[in-house]
């Protein structure tokens, strides 16, 4: 039944027709709030201070993909360019995270890449970090290549990797030599059994034996691992495998979204854990919730509530 729900709801992520529509709902503008403090920068900002009194950064994205325009890709990057000065100002504990395909991979790679270049190089001057998100597994050759490329000159920038993908381990083994920064995350899209695992024993298996060999690695790598995953368990036997191996919580960070399990991100951060948490905002927000829904049938759950009224 899960998977069946999984499958209805990416699917529903695609659907342009209800891209357009649905946002416009007030239940559906509810329902997303959970995930979201808002649609501005401001929003965002301003739930940042809040996490950060209680010792949790913050990783900020602007919703948005597959820009069809070089100019809208180039608006994109100067609205992080701002959002950098605005988080150096406020003082914040904050990084910003970039889909390639929203800075014109799918126009123009090359013009993609030195607009990371120039996101690289204003969060390396203000001692930041870069992220590149994952997207599809069609994206994943040309996302790794330009993070490669990027690595090479602005060693401040990491890389979303997918566990339910098949070639995650290789791709690790690829990256291993650049020391590199991963955010692992389980994996939030539509992916053929050739491709991706399907049963949820099978990514987390995955998730942690990738996750125990970076932190193994990192022994002797400057290797920067983020969990990207609301599964406190799945976390819970990570730092044992890396207690066993004479690794500290302090090896690796805890990564989960804005809204979800905020009392277990605030009892791991008190437990000694490094939590950052992901702050998306933006109106280009529905593709990206429908996959939110689709990780969990709890999300599915609180977003019917919103149907009631009141």
């Amino acid at each position: 039944m899960n998977r069946l729900m999984r499958k209805v709801l990416l699917s529903l992520a695609r659907n342009a027709w209800l891209r357009e529509r649905l946002p416009r709902l007030p239940f559906m503008q509810r329902a997303v709030r959970r995930f979201m403090p808002g649609e501005d920068a401001e929003d965002a900002l301003q739930a940042a201070v809040d996490l950060q009194v209680l010792g949790i950064g913050t990783l900020y994205t602007r919703l948005g993909e597959n820009l069809t325009e070089i100019a809208q890709a180039q608006a994109v990057a100067d609205h992080y360019l701002a959002l950098l000065e605005r988080i150096r100002s406020a003082e914040i504990d904050g990084e910003i995270s970039v889909k390639p395909t929203q800075l014109g991979l799918d126009v123009d790679e090359d013009a993609c890449f030195e607009l990371l270049r120039t996101l690289a190089a204003a969060a390396e001057a203000q001692g930041s970090c870069l992220w590149i998100d994952m997207e599809d597994s069609s994206y994943v050759d040309r996302t790794l290549d330009l993070y490669q490329r990027l690595r090479a000159s602005h060693p401040r920038t990491g890389i979303c990797l997918q566990a339910y993908l098949r070639r995650t381990a290789k791709d690790v083994e690829r990256l291993l030599p650049i020391g590199p920064a991963i955010r692992l995350v389980k994996g939030a899209y539509d992916e053929p059994k050739q491709v991706a695992f399907r049963t949820r024993k099978e990514v987390d298996a995955n998730f942690l034996g990738i996750a125990v060999t970076l932190l193994r690695e990192s022994r002797t790598r400057p290797i920067r691992l983020g969990l990207g995953t609301h599964d406190v368990e799945l976390v819970e036997q990570i730092a044992g495998h890396a207690a066993a191996a004479g690794i500290g919580k302090g090896a690796f960070e805890v990564q989960m979204l804005y809204g979800i399990r905020a009392k277990e991100q605030r009892r791991l951060a008190r437990s000694g854990y490094r939590v950052q948490v992901l702050i998306a905002y933006g109106a280009a927000w529905y593709p990206w919730y429908m996959r939110r829904l689709a990780e969990r049938p709890a999300n599915v759950l609180f977003a019917l509530r919103q149907l009631l009224p009141g």
